[in-house]
């Protein structure tokens, strides 16, 4: 594209565009790149000219063009920031900034490099979503001349873009030029199987051609009949788009419903729904095939009726009816909104929220939610991939407002997607007033009610029942803090427990010196390190008093600690099972056993009935020995589970006596597993809700008083 060419695409939809300004910002470009050859053989700056070429086809400002034609001069010449800022403005400068130091990213370790782009570059985009535009556009031309690179590279660059740059695409709603990155990619990453569709394709024009070219005039012929003037374009699914849904559906080739679709543009909204109904007063509709994306527009304010009939000649056909302007914003996406208003060229808000739409940029903002309280690295990748990934469900607050989450979405992604705090708060969920689990996966239509607890309390095993990554990362967030306030508290206690055994105590030496001799920096990186086993309380009590050196393991004659020096906050009050604390599987411990705590590296502390068999593997080493006892608030409020194992009759409806009698006796079954099963009996595991030892014992008498149950003990390793 020449330079009068470009000047001239520019002005064609922007008269007020400072022609100026574009010709300075062609000529720099031209003179900075200079003699810089591309891996084709061609002049550098016709990338960066070609890459303003692009944007051009969306109308967008000048900023944006100008921004496209320099976007590689920072990173690539010896222009800087300032130069930019001085001779194109700071609005120019902070846009060619933003796109520099994503392409700075690319050049990093790849083990590094993934993760920190995508992190970097929704956080800059994020701001200004012109800077994604222009990065969309260089990486569709870079695409485009992709096979000029060495193949060693052309993996990963497809690879990235299949996964970070058209996923983003599609966020802000630019479908063109995310289909076109698609196959592009699909096209290095896997060309055989690519190859294989386009000859079914072939296929399947040569057998179905002339039905399919009839279809769009008869169509309007019926809608015209009707009185809605309609235009119907006919449009196929791209190689990508079948390969994604073969993987997705598991079905076969021939199974698929929508190879060939029509897109039935009208004039208004109304008319849409009145094309619908004509359409299918005159074929007859496959069921559940039918979406309404008009009252209900998806996060990238993507507007449309879609419905699949069967149509002339039996064929299953998908329509898309729409109107022009939910055409170009399905299409361009947020491109479709840059106009001449109030004097100037530029997003026109109004306008899009005029159309139905929201911020194109709410989408981002929530991947920035999970940036913010994310771990970083593989972990974050994945949950922004789940983020920009999944087909999305529709559903609603009890108030009516909208939810957009990603398919599969249950009560916590719900529960987040509202507000970090509803879903650190959350314990159960009424959906269309009934209560529900929390793993019922949610509806399109569903109305949601998070039923909310008065403590920020999530239990570890939440993580299973969210799909987005929003939801993730703040569950895992607050573990993690919680999990370390934890374990500091349990350090210290296990330190302090391990000082007392030999008649000594904290307040009577300083840590400072400790520390040093440790190289830890602060008393809580040293008590969080006790807590998680990783530093033995052993070793820092002989270095705060060398004179105890070998006298701390004290064997099977270890002295006992008296009550208020042993209580460890074990359930209700500070430790979380499950965090910084397990109860042992082997034997279950419930309030009013006797226990003891084993603590284990990376685990934390383990409680154990104190006649638990697994106790014997421990016998040796005295120092990860820690002395319990149930506090007063775990014996009045707990709840705890223990395992019975029986032996009981094989006969009909035995099972079904051992339920009632432990319902009737206040116990709640969680989960119930059979062995050796003989002729005449067979062994249960039972894991039962009881308040605390003495419940468990009334329930086991219960059960020994039926002449079907032959023994039933509590479980003890």
């Amino acid at each position: 594209m020449r330079q009068f060419e470009l000047i001239e695409a520019v002005k064609a939809y922007d008269p007020t565009a400072d022609e100026a300004l574009l010709n300075r910002a062609y000529v720099y470009a031209m003179k900075m790149h200079g003699s810089q050859l591309r891996a084709s053989g061609d002049p550098y700056f016709a990338h960066p000219i070609q890459v303003a070429g692009i944007l051009t086809d969306y109308r967008l400002d000048t900023a944006t063009i100008v921004t496209a034609l320099l976007h590689d001069v920072v990173e690539d010449t010896s222009a800087t920031r300032d130069d930019i800022a001085a001779m194109f403005g700071e609005e120019i400068a902070v846009l060619v900034e933003g796109v520099t130091k994503l392409s700075r990213l690319e050049l990093q370790a790849e083990h590094t490099r993934q993760a920190e782009n995508l992190r970097k570059f929704i956080l800059a985009i994020s701001k200004d979503v012109r800077v994604l535009l222009v990065k969309l556009a260089d990486r569709l031309h870079n695409m485009r001349t992709l096979h000029f690179v060495k193949p060693e590279k052309r993996e990963r660059i497809s690879r990235e873009t299949l996964e970070v740059y058209a996923p983003l695409g599609r966020s802000i709603g630019i479908h063109s030029i995310a289909s076109e990155l698609e196959e592009l990619a699909f096209e290095h990453l896997n060309a055989t199987a690519r190859v294989a569709i386009q000859r079914r394709l072939e296929a399947l024009k040569l057998e179905h051609g002339r039905a399919i070219e009839g279809v769009s005039r008869e169509i309007e012929t019926v809608l015209s009949e009707a009185g809605i003037p309609a235009h119907v374009k006919g449009r196929e699914k791209t190689p990508y788009s079948i390969w994604r849904k073969l993987q997705r559906k598991s079905v076969g080739f021939s199974s698929l419903s929508d190879i060939y679709g029509f897109r039935v543009i009208v004039e208004a909204e109304d008319d849409c729904y009145r094309a619908l109904g004509v359409i299918h007063r005159a074929w007859p509709m496959v069921p559940e095939r039918f979406k309404d994306f008009i009252s209900t527009p998806k996060s990238n304010n993507y507007r449309s009726l879609h419905t699949t009939v069967v149509g002339p000649g039996g064929l299953r056909i998908e329509m898309q009816i729409r109107t022009e302007i939910m055409d170009r914003v399905a299409e361009d996406g947020v491109a479709a909104h840059w106009a001449y208003k109030n004097h100037s060229y530029g997003f026109d808000r109004e306008a899009m929220e005029a159309d139905g739409g929201r911020d194109p940029l709410l989408n981002l903002r929530h991947l920035v939610q999970v940036i913010e309280h994310g771990e970083g690295g593989e972990d974050w990748v994945e949950h922004a991939k789940l983020e920009m990934y999944l087909d999305q469900v529709f559903v609603f607050t009890p108030k009516g407002a909208l939810i957009t989450l990603p398919r599969g979405g249950m009560a916590l992604d719900f529960a987040y997607a509202v507000h970090t705090e509803v879903g650190d708060t959350a314990v159960g969920v009424k959906i269309n007033g009934e209560l529900k689990p929390m793993r019922t996966a949610l509806q399109n239509g569903d109305v949601v009610e998070i039923i909310r607890g008065t403590k920020r309390e999530v239990p570890t095993d939440w993580r299973s029942l969210t799909v987005t990554g929003r939801a993730r990362s703040a569950i895992r967030r607050h573990i993690r803090t919680s999990e370390r306030d934890e374990f500091v508290r349990l350090g210290k206690a296990t330190l302090e427990q391990t000082l007392e055994r030999a008649g000594k105590s904290l307040a009577d030496v300083s840590l400072k010196p400790v520390l040093e001799t440790h190289a830890i920096a602060t008393e809580e990186d040293m008590f969080d390190a006790i807590g998680r086993g990783r530093l033995a309380a052993t070793k820092i009590a002989e270095t705060m008093f060398p004179a105890l050196k070998g006298q701390l393991k004290a064997g099977p004659e270890r002295k006992r600690i008296g009550n208020d020096q042993a209580r460890l906050f074990v359930r209700g009050s500070g430790l979380t099972p499950g965090v910084s604390i397990h109860f042992g599987a082997c034997c279950s411990p419930v309030p009013g056993d006797r226990i003891v705590g084993i603590l284990e590296p990376d685990k934390g502390l383990t409680v154990h009935t104190i006649d638990c068999q697994s106790l014997a593997d421990f016998a040796d080493d005295d120092s990860v020995w820690q002395d319990l006892q149930w506090t007063p608030q775990a014996e009045q409020d707990a709840v705890a589970s223990a395992r019975l194992r029986a032996t009981i009759r094989n006969a009909p409806g035995v099972l079904g006596q051992v339920a009632t009698i432990i319902g009737e006796a206040g116990g709640n079954i969680l989960n119930l597993s059979m062995a050796h099963r003989q002729q005449d009996f067979f062994d249960v595991d039972i894991d039962v809700e009881v308040e605390d030892a003495r419940h468990a014992t009334m329930i086991i008498a219960a059960l020994r008083a039926n002449p079907s149950v032959d023994t039933v003990d509590r479980a003890r390793g």
